[in-house]
Parts: C-alpha cells; sequence; structure tokens
C-alpha cells in the first residue's frame, strides 16, 4: 500500500478525473489525499466523497490579462501546498491540471516527488505547460501534438468516465421517453451554454423528435416555457443515463463530455467555444473528434438535415467511436502512478 496525493480542479472538466482514479486507486487499497483549491468545483464535492482533503488558494491567471490579486493567490498556495506535502509525503503526485492542479504539482516536483500530469484536451492548458518540464510522465487523453521533447514521456491513456451504461431501451422508460424514436440529447457543458439554449430549441422542435435537453441549473426557471410533450427541459441531467438513452448528442466540445459520449458510443454535433473564451481547447477537442468519424461540427444553418445524416448513419458513426473509448483510462493511470 502507498500514500499518493491528486491534485486539480476550479471546474469539473480537471477534477472528476482525479476522482475517478482517486476511486481506482483505494480499490486497489492505497491511501489517496486530495489538494484542491478554494472556491472550485472540488471545495463543494470533496466533503461529499469521503475523501481526505485540503483546500488552498490558487491564483487563476488569465489568458489575456494580469491580474495583481491573483498572483498573491497563487503565491500564498504555493506556501501552503509545501505544508500539505510536508504533512502528507506521498510517493507520487497526480495534477489534472486547472489553476487549482498547479500548486501542489509545482512544489511538489521541486521536492522531489514524482509528479504524472493528465491533459483532458487535444491541446495543452497553461498548468500542464507549465508543469510539464517537471513531470516524469504526461498523460493524455487523446492523441496531441506535442514539441519532440515532451513526446518522449507522454502516453496516451484516456480520460477517465464514470463507467456506467444502461440498456438503451431501460435508459428511455426511465426517463420517460418512447423507446420508438430516435432521442436528442442537448447538453451545453455542466452550467448550461446559453447560446445553445436560444439558438437549439427553434431548429431542433420543428423535426418532432422526442429532445431531453439540459439548460444549466442557473437557466432552468427561465427556459421551463420552452417544455412540450417531447421536449424535456432540465437544469442538470444524470449524464449516464441519458447518454445511454439518447441517439444522438449536441453538446460544447469539453472534453469530458466528449470522452463519456464516446465511452457511450454517442454520435454528437459540436459546437466549440469560441477560442477566445478557451484558448481553442474546445476547438482542438472538436476537430480531433470529428476526424475520427465519430462526430462531426455542427452548423445552425443546416441543422435539421445533420441531424437526419447522421441519425440515418448511426452505425458507421458508432464504430469510429469505439476506437476513442475511454474505457478503463482510470486503472491505467493508476498503473502509471503506482509505477513512479
Amino acid at each position: 500500500m502507498a500514500r499518493f496525493l491528486l491534485t486539480g480542479g476550479g471546474t469539473g472538466g480537471h477534477f472528476f478525473p482525479a476522482l475517478a482514479v482517486a476511486e481506482a486507486l483505494r480499490k486497489r487499497g492505497h491511501e489517496v489525499f486530495y489538494l484542491g483549491a478554494e472556491g472550485g468545483l472540488e471545495a463543494t464535492l470533496l466533503p461529499q466523497s469521503g475523501l481526505p482533503h485540503a483546500l488552498i488558494p490558487a491564483g487563476k491567471l488569465d489568458r489575456s490579462a494580469f491580474r495583481p490579486g491573483e498572483f498573491w493567490k497563487l503565491r500564498e498556495g504555493l506556501r501552503r501546498a509545501r505544508r500539505v506535502l510536508e504533512e502528507v509525503g506521498p510517493k507520487a503526485i497526480l495534477s489534472t491540471g486547472g489553476y487549482a492542479g498547479f500548486p501542489g504539482g509545482w512544489v511538489g516536483a521541486g521536492m522531489g516527488i514524482p509528479l504524472l500530469l493528465h491533459e483532458q484536451n487535444a491541446k495543452l492548458g497553461l498548468a500542464a505547460r507549465a508543469l510539464a518540464l517537471r513531470a516524469r510522465g504526461l498523460a493524455l487523453s487523446l492523441p496531441t501534438p506535442l514539441p519532440p521533447f515532451l513526446e518522449k514521456k507522454a502516453r496516451v491513456v484516456g480520460y477517465p468516465v464514470r463507467e456506467v451504461r444502461y440498456p438503451q431501451g431501460e435508459a428511455k422508460r426511465r426517463l420517460g421517453f418512447p423507446e420508438d424514436k430516435p432521442l436528442l440529447l442537448v447538453l451545453g457543458g455542466s452550467q448550461g451554454s446559453l447560446e445553445l439554449n436560444e439558438k437549439l430549441p427553434p431548429l431542433l422542435k420543428p423535426l418532432g423528435l422526442p429532445v431531453l435537453h439540459q439548460v444549466g441549473p442557473r437557466w432552468a426557471e427561465r427556459y421551463q416555457a420552452l417544455e412540450e410533450e417531447h421536449y424535456r427541459v432540465q437544469g442538470f441531467v444524470d449524464v449516464p443515463l441519458a447518454m445511454s438513452a439518447a441517439d444522438l448528442l449536441l453538446a460544447r466540445a469539453g472534453a469530458g463530455t466528449l470522452a463519456e459520449a464516446a465511452f457511450h458510443r454517442l454520435p454528437a454535433l459540436l459546437f466549440p467555444l469560441d477560442p477566445k473564451l478557451d484558448g481553442g481547447a474546445q476547438r482542438a477537442n472538436a476537430l480531433a473528434y470529428a476526424r475520427s468519424g465519430g462526430m462531426a461540427l455542427g452548423e445552425f444553418g443546416r441543422l435539421g438535415a445533420q441531424v437526419m445524416e447522421m441519425l440515418e448513419g448511426k452505425e458507421q458513426y458508432q464504430k469510429a467511436l469505439s476506437a476513442l473509448s475511454p474505457e478503463g483510462a482510470a486503472g491505467r493511470l493508476a498503473d502509471w502512478l503506482e509505477a513512479l
């Protein structure tokens, strides 16, 4: 048995993969300690997980502007990360990135503790780029272009997801949709997407197909007026159940959503964020999955035709997605950590 420190978060895209690896390590009898950021999503979810943990300040460095307050948070975060690492004494560290994953990874590697990074997107994030030189290994969710000095320490392991599937008929019955009609699932990320909430309903309703639309918790009340017999609106959906039921996904291109869709062999039409908002990470994800043949970039101007084309060719898209399934990713990361 060994003790590992996992760090990363701020958003679900960075936190949930680490949580999946924590579960895999604990099943093997290891101790896991989690280092998260004050104010991040993990601050809400870690108390429910049963994992011993600590929360520290972690300055969020902006891509477009220098914010002095965030710099001072980062400086304090580095100091407190050292104290946590000295107390925990882990065998190795896994950082899944985000601003929350930087202080522990940076300080730990400087103390000589082996550091493994996991990058969720098809483009390295700021934290991963800053930590990569100090890391012993770089685990990737997808084949990702890298400079030569990083290629030798990189390996594609997939994106850890909740590996729960339901038979499609059972999932549709549980959600209250007919089993004999294709179900469209709309996801705009865990917080919903205002653009998708506004633009997709008037384009999808004329198709006459059942739709389950996750609008985001903060928009749930505002969009209740969209509800019709076959157009259902929810603030937040049970993603494994919804993806098991669905025949086609219409979504942003967050790494977690796409990995879960690949696990469920669920073809998708993608509407990535403007690169100005996320540094181009979602655009890179969308292009990587589109090149695989399992998904496509959505076009609002011809959405109806795109939906029908993908439903008619569903089996072909599912076959392409099987090569991108992240099944077993948490176990592969646990293997790598044990070997460090």
